[in-house]
C-alpha cells in the first residue's frame, strides 16, 4: 500500500504528519494501558482482601447460626421476620472512559426484627455477621465486575497500540523512508543534470 503514494513533498509531509499522529497515538493509548493496569491491580489486591474477610466472616456467621439453631431450635421462623434488602443501587463513574460500577447499600439500622423474647445473643451475633457479609458481598460484586470491564479495556487498548506500533507506525516509517530516497535521487539526477548542461553552455 506505501508503494502506492506518489513520491512528492506534499506526500513526504503528509506521510511524517500521520507518522507524527501515530506514534502521539501509541504513546497515550500505552499510558491509557498503564493506568488501566494499574487500576486493576489495586482492584485485585483488595478483591482478595475482602474474599479472605468474607471467608472468614461467614465461618462466623454459620458458627453463630449453629449455635443459635442448637439453643433455639431451627430459626425459620425468626428468620422470616428479617426484611427483605431494597436498599441497593448501582451507579458509575468512568477511568479513561471505562465505565466502573458503583454498587453500594443504604445504611439501615441494625435493629431486632424478630423480638427478644424467643430469641437469644447467637440469633444476634449471627444476623450482625451476615448482615456484613451481605455489604462485603455487594462490594466484591462491585470490584469483580470492575476487575472484568478493566481487562476487556486493556486487551482492546493493547490490540490498538499494537497495531500502532507493529503495522502503521512501519507503514509510515517505510512510506517516508521510501520517498525522501526517490526525491533525493531526483534531486541528484537534477543536479547532474544542471551540471551537464552548465558545463555544454561553457564549452
Amino acid at each position: 500500500m506505501a508503494n502506492a503514494v506518489n513520491p512528492t513533498k506534499a506526500n513526504l509531509m503528509a506521510a511524517k504528519k500521520s507518522l507524527a499522529l501515530a506514534q502521539n497515538g501509541y504513546e497515550l493509548l500505552d499510558r491509557k494501558r498503564n493506568i488501566l493496569v494499574r487500576e486493576t491491580m489495586a482492584f485485585i489486591d483488595r478483591a482478595n482482601t475482602i474474599q479472605e474477610e468474607i471467608d472468614r466472616v461467614f465461618h462466623e456467621a454459620y458458627e453463630a447460626l449453629r449455635l443459635a439453631n442448637v439453643t433455639l431450635g431451627v430459626c425459620d421462623d425468626l428468620a422470616q421476620a428479617v426484611p427483605v434488602e431494597t436498599g441497593l443501587s448501582i451507579s458509575a463513574r468512568s477511568v479513561m472512559g471505562v465505565e466502573i460500577p458503583m454498587v453500594s447499600l443504604t445504611e439501615t439500622p441494625t435493629e431486632n426484627h424478630y423480638g427478644y423474647y424467643f430469641s437469644n445473643s447467637y440469633l444476634d451475633d449471627a444476623y450482625l455477621k451476615f448482615e456484613r457479609v451481605k455489604r462485603l458481598t455487594a462490594e466484591l460484586a462491585q470490584i469483580e465486575n470492575s476487575v472484568y470491564r478493566l481487562a476487556a479495556a486493556i486487551s482492546k487498548t493493547q490490540k490498538r497500540a499494537n497495531a500502532l506500533k507493529n503495522i502503521v507506525i512501519p507503514r509510515f516509517t517505510a512510506q517516508i523512508t521510501r520517498i525522501s530516497e526517490t526525491l533525493e535521487e531526483k534531486d541528484l539526477e537534477e543536479h547532474s543534470r544542471l551540471k551537464l548542461i552548465k558545463a555544454q553552455k561553457e564549452k
